[in-house]
């Protein structure tokens, strides 16, 4: 829950480009914002106080009128006890270039619902939840005629990197998770028992990603061999919470088919969540003080979000 309160905070006082936001609110199961073109001048959309008071706002145009045609939409997955807005500047860049961004919380393992966090049911619940918001962007969003259902992509971090490589036909192999695990862990208790969820559920509207940095433990190189789907693969050098040392992942990079692009970070893994505000470095420093100290967070989220938006371009076509 700290991190989940960090990630919150991360958000606030980063600098942004204009771009229109669309708030979800009235749905639990899609609750979270969409981001697309806007040409009006960035302001505050506040989105009220969440854990541990803090003051939540994003930066942008609240209900801006959508403009363009056949834009491409990119869906985000967050990680472990994350949320929505966590990767919000790659959001903004990625809609200030062109594409329509969708991001949501993850029900049952969020920010501020825990209710499913630690149980094997995520492992299925997260894909399924990103096929329920690329049904309502592509189906029932009042704006979707600004999309192109052809050109999808999908971005996910940490667990979220693991839900988009489900989606693109990874089934989660729960053998070393079986092994590590801590029997006071409900998902630890149902191994135990002899319980597994189904395998997820895939997506073939998915036809780009970016994976990064993504939970290692139920991955191998049997079942990753099933992804077909050209993906850039980001990781840390450092690693962190859920990703163990920064080895887990780096043997996760070995075993990835197709030759994807790879970049390798010097950094730790909480380096791809935006850039700390003031208000966050003096609240959890832990979360803000990079390792090492002279990685520079901002500076390489000019490069990180670049090379995404060049790399969902050149995947899903300049339009």
């Amino acid at each position: 829950m700290l991190w989940a309160f960090a990630v919150t905070l991360c958000c606030l006082g980063s600098p942004a480009q204009a771009a229109g936001i669309q708030l979800l609110e009235s749905d639990p199961a899609l609750s979270g914002a969409i981001w697309y073109p806007c040409a009006a001048e960035p302001a505050h959309v506040a989105l009220g106080r969440l854990s541990g008071g803090v003051d939540f706002d994003l930066k942008g145009v609240r209900d801006c009128p959508a403009t363009g045609a056949k834009l491409p939409l990119i869906v985000f997955s967050h990680g472990r006890g994350g949320f929505f807005g966590q990767h919000h500047d790659t959001a903004e860049a990625l809609a200030d270039a062109g594409f329509v961004v969708a991001a949501i919380n993850h029900p049952g393992d969020s920010l501020n619902d825990s209710s499913r966090r630690d149980t094997l049911s995520v492992w299925g619940s997260r894909p399924a939840d990103m096929i329920r918001l690329l049904d309502f962007v592509l189906n029932d969003w009042k704006d979707r005629a600004v999309i192109d259902p052809a050109r999808v992509g999908f971005f996910g971090f940490s667990l979220g990197g693991y839900t988009g490589l489900a989606l693109m036909g990874t089934k989660p192999d729960f053998t070393a998770l079986a092994r590590f695990c801590n029997e006071t862990m409900p998902a630890c208790v149902q191994l135990h028992n002899g319980e597994a969820p189904p395998n997820p559920p895939q997506d073939a509207r998915i036809r780009a990603a970016v994976i990064v940095d993504p939970a290692p433990i139920v991955l191998t190189r049997e079942n990753l061999a099933a992804v077909k789907l050209p993906f850039q693969f980001w990781r840390s050098q450092l690693g962190g919470p859920g990703v163990g040392d920064g080895s887990p992942i780096a043997r996760v990079a070995e075993w990835l088919p197709g030759k994807p692009e790879i970049h390798v970070v010097p950094a730790g893994h909480f380096a791809f969540l935006a850039p700390c505000s003031a208000e966050l470095a003096a609240a959890i420093p832990r979360i803000c003080t990079d390792v090492p100290a002279r990685f520079d967070r901002a500076g390489f989220h000019r490069e990180f979000n670049a090379a995404v938006v060049k790399y969902f371009r050149e995947q899903l076509g300049e339009h």
